[in-house]
């Protein structure tokens, strides 16, 4: 939700054919790399969350560790209709609000080659609240969760290269409220996939790494089976009668694949004397791959509708030890819009060009334990929706993320 590109998925609409690929890919998962804006994510490798960002990483942590990050995320993502569609009423307001979210990561020194570590951690999907509006009987409630379970192993070969390989174990768990002829109802499902990650790190010298990380495409398939019955009226006069009303049933036996793009990303981290580093990203993510997505209705396959294209990441970050103790953390990031067209986006996926900035803060508390907090502001650019039932438009959705974390070394 997931990643870096922000894009939400549910359901995509139906009724208007409109089908598409998958959902919020988040960078942020309650970790120090928040303040950094994810810079340098998969070449920072300073404390156990590398798990989730490059395996290899964890080749360079002496001993045992255990790293938490907490995460409140709220979102302020308005959607208004714009008059021209098919249903007319009550636009929905923002369809975000928060959002919370919790990761744990545990790396295991095995020798001073071989590290073992597992991740818990979710960086994808998100819920969103349309509530009472002119589209409930198409959507009025949904959350769409992938939760990750990483068994990881890193092998440090000598002093300038690591191997880190991870297993990603992900459950899905959809969910759809809506309302119909007979009263609210709700459907839900769940899924489980698979997916790989596989990460290096060169270190040229101890003040100079660079981390490449590669993680494959995830596969969710949920079933959903129900008719739906729509009513909607059409505003503008036809054959000289306004007004007039419609009602039809859809029997939807929906086989929606709801997918997370492989992605590439390569990190830099400098130490440019004992207070400052400097850290930086450049990635890219296969949101093309996903135009011959499909969904299938009453048995009938819908084609995908060739609006995405890939997308790419850079970042740059600054760490300053303000003393032995005190480290602080500031990043900004870009992610380009996984659309070809922001006049042609989909209701249930308000995407656009994306910057993040980030600040945050470390504190040693003892030889042991630290304790992190930091920030971070995400705009994404304007999105229309050109839907035949329910046009409009996101005005420059926001995100923020207020997170803290804490880590202890065995």
């Amino acid at each position: 939700m997931k990643t870096g590109k922000l894009g939400f998925v549910i359901i995509a609409a139906v009724l208007s054919a409109n089908t598409s690929a998958s959902g919020l890919y988040l960078y942020e998962i309650g970790t120090e790399d928040v303040g950094l804006a994810a810079a340098g994510a998969a070449a920072r490798a300073q404390d156990a969350s590398t798990i989730a960002f490059n395996p290899a990483g964890m080749a360079r942590l002496d001993e045992d560790q255990l790293t938490i990050g907490a995460q409140a995320l709220y979102g302020s993502v308005d959607y208004q209709l714009d008059g021209t569609g098919a249903l007319q009423g009550n636009s929905p307001g923002n369809v975000v609000g928060w959002f919370p979210g919790l990761s744990t990561f545990y790396s295991h020194r095995v020798n001073s080659r071989l590290r073992l570590g597992i991740g818990l951690y979710g960086n994808f999907g998100l819920g969103l609240q349309f509530g009472d509006w002119a589209g409930s009987q198409l959507i009025k409630d949904s959350a769409l969760i992938a939760l990750t379970t990483q068994p990881t192993v890193a092998y440090r070969f000598n002093d300038q290269w690591s191997l880190g390989l991870g297993v990603g174990l992900n459950y899905g768990l959809f969910s759809l409220k809506r309302d119909s002829i007979s009263g609210e109802q709700k459907l839900d499902d769940h899924d489980w996939a698979i997916n790989g990650k596989i990460g290096v790190l060169y270190e040229p010298s101890p003040a100079t790494r660079f981390g490449l990380a590669y993680t494959s495409k995830t596969d969710y398939n949920y079933q959903v089976s129900t008719d739906i019955t729509l009513t909607y009226a059409i505003s503008n006069p036809i054959l000289g009668q306004p007004g007039l009303t419609f009602t039809r049933t859809f029997a939807l036996p929906l086989d929606g694949m709801v997918d997370t793009p492989q992605q590439l990303m390569v990190s830099l981290f400098h130490q440019i004397n004992s207070d400052w580093a400097i850290l930086a990203n450049v990635g890219w993510q296969d949101w093309s791959a996903f135009n011959d997505n499909a969904i299938f209705a009453a048995n009938r396959e819908i084609p995908g509708n060739n609006r995405l294209q890939d997308t790419w990441h850079v970042a740059l970050g600054v760490q300053h030890h303000v003393n032995e103790d005190l480290r602080l953390n500031t990043g900004i990031a870009y992610d380009s819009s996984f659309y070809k067209n922001q006049s042609n986006t989909s209701l249930t996926m308000p995407s656009g060009d994306a910057w993040r900035f980030g600040v945050g803060a470390q504190y040693q508390l003892d030889k042991n334990s630290s304790l992190g907090t930091a920030f971070e502001y995400l705009q994404m650019e304007k999105s229309s929706v050109p839907d035949i039932l329910l046009s409009g438009n996101y005005d420059t959705p926001k995100l923020y993320f207020f997170t803290a974390n804490y880590s202890y070394r065995f």
